[in-house]
């Protein structure tokens, strides 16, 4: 950057201690090179305790704003990674909306050394409406959380005891492979389709402890058909993969709702597998859209926490389907015009010399 014929060119410097500077920087100062590609206008520099911040001074406040933030969430105890100053500086970016250190400061749970607690704005909405409501439907593409949070919060209400029991449930549907016949029980069929499942359990709690609580029925994990005729009283119940219900089959499920039972509902709308492609996600948020205790939670490509491709990934996917849907609504329209004119043509008397005859009356 060069200073030449710049008067608004200002330096700020960051002062913290020894352990809150290394944990801001990361590993070969990883997320100090997080904040530079956040802010490429400024100059970043660091030297001992301290980070010097050089540029126009809209940019260094702007700048200013994210190191501090990132530096309050580190002396909370909060592991910072990449994602998290991605998130911190989309988040600052929206003047309108929450900090950063409000919306990353509360943790669902914390398991063996890991925390696990909302990471963009659209998460922490998602968290609090499953607070909030009985029925939460969390709507997104893959990466942004939302069955990862709905498990983690079914975990805390078991451990605060809300609850008595978890249940988690998928639909058995092949994506687009045939796996042919699997040898084994039928619990052994149907493991690879929950094991997602399993390995996000397995994460969040002692593995040891996990096939015990199992064993008693304190945790289930099943295959949705097995919910048909049950009532789930004081529950936690999560469907997963919900793009791939038909009506029917999202209809008995929401309808097995018994007293002191909360169900999460998770999909994504543009990933169905189904044959004919009629998924009851999809019809489910136009029939219960306005049902109180009924909330749909709507996450976006900004709540993908997985690496940042997957989040231009979704984008450009989207981009690729609304191009699509267009070209497809244009070819419609133009053969509805085409079929209209057809139409009025065939129906149309063709006239002639005989036609402007005059007919003979009677003698």
């Amino acid at each position: 950057m060069s200073d030449a014929n710049r008067d608004d060119i200002v330096t700020d410097t960051v002062t913290a201690d020894g352990v809150a500077m290394v944990q801001l920087l990361g590993p070969q100062d990883r997320l100090l090179r997080m904040v530079e590609k956040a802010h490429p206008r400024v100059d970043v520099h660091v030297r001992g305790n301290e980070i010097t911040l050089r540029g126009e001074a809209a940019e260094v406040r702007a700048a200013r704003t994210l190191v501090d933030e990132l530096l309050h969430m580190t002396k909370a105890g909060h592991a910072l990674g990449e994602a998290d100053v991605q998130s911190s500086a989309r988040m600052l970016r929206d003047e309108s909306g929450p900090r950063p250190s409000e919306v990353m400061g509360e943790a669902i749970l914390s398991s063996r050394g890991k925390t696990i607690r909302p990471k963009t704005v659209g998460q922490k909405e998602y968290v609090d409406a499953i607070d909030e409501n009985t029925i939460v439907f969390g709507i997104g593409p893959a990466g942004t959380g939302k069955t990862y949070l709905a498990m983690a919060k079914a975990v805390q209400s078991l451990q605060r005891r809300e609850v008595d029991r978890i249940i988690l449930t998928r639909p058995a549907v092949e994506a687009g492979e045939r796996l042919g016949f699997l040898p084994g029980t039928l619990t052994d069929k149907i493991d690879p389709y929950l094991r997602p499942l399993y390995d996000a359990l397995n994460e969040m709690m002692d593995p040891e402890l996990v096939p015990k609580l199992m064993a008693t029925g304190t945790i289930e994990v099943a295959p949705l058909a097995y919910m048909r005729g049950r009532t789930l009283n004081n529950s936690f119940v999560v469907l997963d993969e919900a793009q791939n219900t038909t009506p029917e089959q999202m209809k008995m499920f929401l309808t097995r709702l018994g007293f002191g039972t909360k169900m999460v509902v998770t999909g994504d709308i543009t990933q169905v597998d189904l044959p004919q492609g009629a998924s009851g996600l999809r019809l489910v948020t136009r029939v219960l859209d306005r049902i109180d205790d009924i909330h749909f939670s709507r996450l976006t490509s900004d709540d993908v926490v997985r690496h940042s491709l997957v989040g231009r990934i979704v984008d450009a996917y989207s981009e690729y389907d609304e191009r699509r849907l267009a070209a497809r609504h244009e070819r419609d329209e133009a053969s509805e015009f085409a079929n209209r004119a057809e139409r009025r043509a065939a129906t149309a008397r063709p006239t002639g010399p005989r036609d402007r005859m005059p007919k003979r009356g009677r003698s």
